[in-house]
């Protein structure tokens, strides 16, 4: 008998606390900390990132919309972090990026760029404000921590010798890449994609003229590239076998056989998109040796990207896990699995 009233207390108890979920607030897509970002708020980041694909499903959309909620909810818990910490963005470091983005652009095609992502100029200070924040953030915790020894590069080489010894003369090189195509994976410093032909045109354009001033080739791919695999390393494409070049497009291997080394092309128009490329340096075929100061920065770039990768996804793990989520979106989502609309 005692068992029995045991298990209905458990029972009551249960219904109890199922009465009291806490059910979402109105317009609110999830919580951090007790912080709501609405569902506006992610339709607009949404809009502005161009995810949407013609013609996906509404199952496609609100895959994305999840997807782009969970890297929302992430930024805002590094906010918070950053914000106990004291590392919010001043004034006038925003002010600073944003003289930055202005640069290429003539007053009318920057606001051009703004209204083709569905920003207004607030939205952009907002952005850039929340990005500066967290890369003090990440710059505090994780990568001012991040040492990589000489022994670390020694046993890096000796595991990877082969290689270091290329069968014929490679390029190392780099790319600026606009393309008409907004591609959703494009995450360059500043955001900024082109959204058809004319503003790819108008963007390269201005691209040219920055590096023609003297700006840095690796800052403004960081900047403004729009290929995925380069973009976050200045552009870097890494060495490039000649006769890769010469399959992909003989004249394109013309063109980069003729610059010197340092050297940085004209616009190429291509089928993805409008290109810049840069002769970084030129090497024979034949093996690399440790003692060369290229091949040693070479393999301690490579170890800080990966080591700095690693800490990242385990500090963003952390962080989440420390957190207090109400993810309301992916809730609703499960519960209306499976009933007719």
């Amino acid at each position: 008998m005692k068992r029995i009233l045991v298990v209905l207390a458990a029972g009551a108890a249960a219904l109890f606390l199922a009465s009291c979920k806490h059910s979402p607030p109105a317009n609110v897509a999830a919580e951090v900390n007790g912080h709501a970002i609405t569902l506006a708020e992610l339709d607009k980041t949404y809009q502005s990132n161009a995810q949407q694909a013609e013609g996906a499903s509404e199952d496609q959309v609100m895959a994305q919309k999840i997807d782009l909620l969970s890297s929302m909810i992430i930024q805002e818990i590094m906010l918070q972090r950053a914000e106990k910490l004291g590392l919010a963005a001043v004034d006038a470091d925003v002010e600073a990026e944003i003289s930055k983005m202005r640069a290429p652009y003539t007053k009318e095609e920057f606001e051009k760029q703004l209204s083709a992502q569905h920003l207004t100029l607030n939205d952009l200070k907002a952005k850039v404000r929340s990005k500066l924040t967290v890369d003090k953030l990440v710059n505090k915790e994780i990568t001012s921590k991040i040492t990589i020894t000489d022994g670390d590069i020694t046993s890096f080489y000796n595991a990877n010798k082969a290689s270091f010894n290329p069968p014929e003369p490679t390029i190392h090189m780099a790319q600026i890449l606009v393309t008409p195509f907004p591609d959703p994976n494009v995450r360059n410093l500043k955001n900024s994609k082109a959204q058809n032909e004319k503003e790819a045109k108008a963007k390269i354009e201005g691209l040219a003229a920055q590096l023609r001033q003297g700006v840095d080739f690796a800052m403004v791919a960081q900047n403004y590239s729009e290929d995925p695999n380069s973009a976050p390393n200045g552009g870097d494409m890494g060495f490039v076998r000649e006769s890769d070049l010469d399959r992909a497009n003989p004249e394109l291997r013309k063109m980069v056989v003729s610059l010197p080394q340092g050297g940085v092309s004209p616009i190429i128009p291509t089928p993805e998109g409008f290109r810049i490329l840069k002769v970084i340096t030129r090497e024979p075929a034949g093996q690399r040796e440790l003692n060369d100061p290229r091949v040693q920065q070479n393999i301690r770039d490579m170890l800080l990207n990966s080591k700095d990768q690693m800490l990242r996804a385990a500090y963003y793990e952390t962080a989440r896990n420390g957190a207090k989520i109400e993810n309301y979106m992916a809730r609703s989502v499960l519960e209306n699995a499976g009933k007719t609309k």
